[in-house]
């Protein structure tokens, strides 16, 4: 420090902010100052009056000139406040102690690979060009708290590329006319700026490999004109995005409004309550430890993407109930979801693709599509696994008759509920598809149902099997074997036989129409007999009428006896009934031969002895084979 008094040639106003300085006073009595006196106060460092300590505190005052403090070593604060600054001061590569310049006006400042010890305060200020902070490097905070920047000649509002931080950085209620940059930077606290507005023409926030050791603010009235990135971004805390309004750039909104890609997030991502986005969100390739929120959030991005978030991992649930609505596919494919996927109450809409689409993802507990959610499109969930239920119950799918309402096909859950608010007019496809428990509604039917493949335990309501028929009957592709089988051995799991026998005759039926004409007859004589084996007491009655008839004929027009020896006693009953069973010998039929009409009845009682026979053994091998 010096010992020395002002240089001669100071005015007097300056002599007074000499004095001022030692003794650590506010001076505000100055109202201009020539930049090359405040220099020389900082640098020089006159020695302080004992008992005081010595520092820049000044308000009200415009200073003329550049103030350049390059690669100072200043040990002392620098607080100005409601100051004017004619021109952009300097502190790159410079060392401070504090600095702070409140409610201030300046043409812009760059502090670049500048070290503050202590805080940095640039609040309620208003600063006319860039505010370079690249490299800069903070002890305690960073506020820019109320202030407004505005770009020039396409450069950023404020660039602070690895910016160092070790406490927390606080923009509340910033106003940027131009992109800010805070790509590498690395904030020890939070980051916060709720309420601020930004717009760029490109992204407004550059914020790629960003690292903040606590949450990340942009709620409360947070906007952005101008897309969002935080690729590569590094969040301790929660990512708050609550009563916010993003905005996406380029043709038909292009350019992500929120690119959260190949990020970590250490709590929540907390979204919902009031968050308008006009372009898409992305969250590919992101980790979110907590739950992603959506609550009440409004996406707009008709003609492609609102929500990417393939192979997304979130630890905890993904919340997108309660009035969340998407213009523009969701697309949730491959994702790993911890808790549960929650989208009650939701309003999908999918022009340029599904309203949902989420093939191959994962999820801990419940797929909930449920409680009045609305797919203006198709709801796209192939290959996917869910621990606990799927569940379709009052959805509705909003489609145009012959297309794709739900395609699940090769996919794994406890239980699905399919108990839509209204019969889908699209397809519903369940091909391949596993689930423990099968829960639907007749009235809620679709009008075309692909089952082939689909397997489960148990189905719900627990209908009689005729009433379970249309149900099967619904593929547009075709008869379908598969389907029928699974269901018969539902019911004979259940000790339901003789529903699965109805189903197991339907089948061969519904097989028969697929048959030439020689098998298709054959067919028909099986079913008109036996039922296919499923119903044996038809053969029963049959073979009672042809045994009644066959011994009032034979009663009345007895047959003659042709055999040798004796001639035993000639009982019509028996006669008929060796007749009928072509394998079993009474020792009538051998003794006596018909004659005359009686002959055509017993041409007519072996034929159908053989016929039953043959259908009941083909009935009975197919039966047995079953079970």
């Amino acid at each position: 420090m010096s010992d020395e008094g002002p240089p001669d040639a100071w005015e007097p106003h300056e002599r007074r902010l000499w004095e001022a300085f030692r003794r650590g006073e506010w001076c505000d009595d100055v109202p201009e100052v020539r930049a090359e006196v405040v220099r020389w106060l900082l640098v020089a460092a006159p020695r302080p009056v004992p008992g005081s300590l010595a520092r820049l505190r000044l308000a009200g005052t415009r200073i003329t000139g550049r103030l350049d403090l390059a690669e100072a070593d200043v040990r002392c604060a620098i607080r100005l406040r409601s100051c004017r600054l004619d021109e952009v001061p300097c502190f790159d590569g410079g060392h401070f102690n504090a600095l702070e310049l409140r409610d201030c006006a300046l043409p812009g400042l760059t502090a670049v690979g500048t070290r503050i010890d202590r805080e940095c305060v640039l609040a309620d200020s208003v600063i006319g060009g860039t505010l370079d902070l690249r490299s800069l490097s903070v002890g305690t905070r960073l506020s820019l708290n109320r202030s407004r920047t505005a770009a020039s000649d396409g450069r950023p509002a404020i660039d602070a590329e690895s910016l160092s931080v070790d406490e927390g950085f606080s923009a509340v209620g910033l106003e940027c006319a131009g992109p800010v940059r805070l790509t590498s930077a690395q904030i020890r606290d939070a980051l916060t700026l709720r309420g601020a507005r930004i717009r760029g023409a490109d992204a407004c926030l550059q914020a790629a490999e960003l690292s903040v050791g606590g949450g990340l603010h942009l709620d409360l009235g947070f906007t952005s004109e101008g897309g969002i990135d935080l690729y590569g971004a590094s969040i301790g805390g929660t990512l708050h995005l609550e009563e916010s309004t993003l905005t996406g750039t380029g043709e038909g909104r292009r350019e992500p409004a929120l690119q959260l890609l190949c990020a970590t997030v250490g709590g929540d991502i907390q979204a919902g309550r009031g968050l308008v986005v006009h372009g898409c969100v992305d969250l590919r390739d992101t980790t979110v430890r907590g739950s992603v929120v959506l609550k009440r959030a409004r996406l707009h991005h008709p003609d492609g993407t609102a929500l990417t978030a393939e192979r997304l991992h979130v630890g905890g649930t993904l919340n997108c109930r309660g009035g969340f609505v998407a213009q523009g596919t969701v697309d949730l494919c491959d994702a790993r979801i911890g808790g549960s996927v929650l989208l009650e109450g939701a309003d999908l809409t999918g022009l340029a693709g599904p309203a949902l689409r989420a093939n191959g993802i994962e999820v801990g507990a419940e797929f909930n599509c449920c409680d009045g959610l609305t797919a203006h499109g198709r709801i796209s969930l192939s290959s996917i696994t869910v621990r606990a239920k799927l569940c379709f119950k009052d959805a509705l799918f909003d489609v145009p008759s012959g297309s794709t309402a739900l395609t699940c096909r090769r996919s794994t859950a406890s239980e699905l509920a399919l108990q839509p608010r209204e019969a889908p007019v699209g397809t519903v496809d369940l091909r391949h598809t596993r689930v423990g428990v099968l829960r639907d509604d007749p009235a809620g039917w679709p009008r075309a149902l692909l089952l082939e493949g689909l397997v489960y335990d148990s189905v719900h309501p627990t209908l009689p099997g005729g009433d379970r028929l249309p149900w099967l009957d619904r593929d547009p592709t075709g008869f379908a074997l598969q389907p029928y089988e699974q269901l018969a051995a539902t019911y004979r799991q259940h000790g339901r036989d003789a529903d699965a026998r109805t189903v197991l005759l339907a089948e061969q039926r519904r097989i028969r129409t697929t048959l030439i004409w020689p098998a298709r007859l054959w067919s028909v004589v099986q079913d008109l007999t036996v039922g296919y084996g499923y119903r044996p007491a038809r053969a029963a009655w049959l073979l009672t009428a042809l045994f009644a008839a066959g011994t009032a004929v034979f009663a009345t027009w007895p047959p003659q006896f042709t055999g040798d020896g004796a001639r035993p006693d000639f009982q019509p009953a028996i006669y008929t009934l060796d007749l009928l069973l072509p394998v079993v010998d009474f020792g009538q039929e051998p003794a006596f031969t018909a004659r005359g009409p009686a002959q055509w009845a017993a041409v007519v009682l072996v034929s159908a002895g053989w016929l039953l026979a043959t259908t009941a053994a083909a009935g009975a091998n197919r039966v047995l084979r079953r079970n």
